[in-house]
């Protein structure tokens, strides 16, 4: 018998649901038939549509940084530096502990509240890929250095740069910050607790 017509999906509510699974169980915690069920698809669909596994992957990163983690490009147009870290610490905090209320994908297919999955899509890939996930974890890292060069751009030749503060490395600080946010709220860190260590951060950073 010939096989029955595949069955019509949306790409953008199927894209959202794969992010979620990589999301909540990482890169290499992810199988096929995950992303298949969660995605509503058959195998031969969801290669037509997306690739294999890596280039589906890379496509929900980008989707990621377009949707909950479109915070981070948006704190760049912040008027001064002082506001540009205090965006991106205090989003990191919302997008990690499940809180995050702006930047959702316009499907509205993403778990939001308690339930949505806790830390960074991004920074676990980049800790828990292996060697057999090389191509993943390159993704990964390549869309971290982007946004760390974006920071260090929007802080050089800023007429208020704390004192003594070179461009790149307080870029790097601030990403070692909302990293470091991002695996405690994976580890189980509450809101509340990650609030107190984001407020401390800008204290030391800008003393009153």
């Amino acid at each position: 018998m010939p096989g029955g017509r595949p069955r019509a999906f949306d790409p953008d509510v199927a894209l959202d649901r794969a992010l979620e699974v990589f999301w909540r169980q990482g890169y290499e915690g992810t199988s096929l038939s995950d992303l298949t069920a969660a995605m509503g698809v058959n195998r031969p669909s969801l290669y037509a549509a997306f690739g294999n596994k890596e280039e589906l992957f890379a496509k929900a990163l980008d989707r990621y940084v377009a949707g909950p983690g479109a915070f981070a490009a948006e704190a760049l147009t912040a008027p001064t530096v002082r506001e540009v870290i205090e965006r991106l610490v205090e989003g990191a905090v919302e997008l990690t502990t499940g809180e995050l209320t702006t930047g959702e994908l316009t499907t509205g297919e993403l778990t939001t509240g308690p339930d949505r999955p806790h830390g960074c899509l991004n920074v676990n890939s980049v800790h828990a890929c292996g060697p057999d996930s090389v191509a993943a974890r390159e993704a990964a890292i390549a869309c971290r250095k982007a946004g760390e060069t974006a920071l260090r751009r929007r802080f050089e030749g800023a007429p208020d740069l704390p004192p003594g503060c070179d461009p790149g490395v307080l870029a790097r600080l601030v990403h070692t910050v909302t990293d470091g946010i991002a695996v405690q709220a994976a580890s189980g860190r509450t809101r509340e607790e990650l609030r107190e260590v984001a407020a401390l951060a800008l204290r030391t950073l800008f003393p009153a």
